[in-house]
């Protein structure tokens, strides 16, 4: 987005207000956005950052609902990474309004459209957050999170940063699944887990791979 947009500086003040705990000043922030909205692009932007200080669920959904139909009129190259956010957002409030079935509708949705976000912390932090909706089965989930909770226990750093990206960020696709199998390998050709753990991590790469 450009920054010197007036309605996404105005949204970036609203995140700084909100970052700052003043959340009156966000919301003001947000509606001043929403209401120097020129056209359905800012409108789509504006309407997010709505969205996220409404005093129900019912309404966060109408201003996520704006958010995603506006986006969708615009429908180019400006918008197209902004969706699977959008989706995420509406399957949350879904969620929240006890609807799993449109909940799980929208969770994927937005794993649909996860390749559309460029590379980085956001798009990480996006998957993951689908990944947790979506809940997507597991053959070794049982193994695996045995496995990473003694990788806490330890404190074993390293084997964490292997593993945790590729298993939190697993939206049940055969890409993710190779993703995962390629990082418990790694990590058990490095041999440096006590011996309980590298057996049970050989049983969990068994599981996936029989799968």
């Amino acid at each position: 987005m450009n920054p010197d947009n007036p309605v996404v500086r105005l949204c970036a003040q609203g995140m700084q207000a909100e970052a700052e705990g003043r959340d009156d000043d966000a919301r003001e922030h947000f509606q001043q956005a929403w209401g120097s909205a020129s056209d359905d692009y800012e409108a789509s932007i504006a309407a997010h950052y709505l969205a996220r200080h409404q005093p129900s669920p019912a309404e966060a959904l109408r201003w996520n609902r704006e958010s995603l139909d506006r986006a969708q009129r615009v429908a180019d190259e400006r918008v197209s990474a902004f969706f699977p956010s959008l989706h995420l957002n509406l399957a949350k409030c879904y969620r929240d309004l006890h609807q799993p079935d449109l909940a799980h509708e929208h969770f994927a949705l937005a794993a649909a459209h996860i390749g559309d976000v460029p590379p980085g912390q956001y798009a990480d932090w996006t998957r993951f957050a689908i990944a947790e909706g979506l809940r997507p089965a597991n053959p070794a989930a049982d193994l695996l999170d045995e496995l990473v909770a003694q990788f806490c226990a330890r404190r074993d750093l390293k084997a964490l940063a292997v593993v945790l990206p590729a298993l939190l960020g697993d939206l049940g696709t055969d890409e993710d699944r190779t993703r995962l199998r390629t990082a418990l390998h790694m990590l058990h050709a490095a041999r440096w887990l006590p011996a309980p753990e590298q057996a049970a991590l050989s049983r969990a790469i068994t599981a996936l791979n029989v799968h």
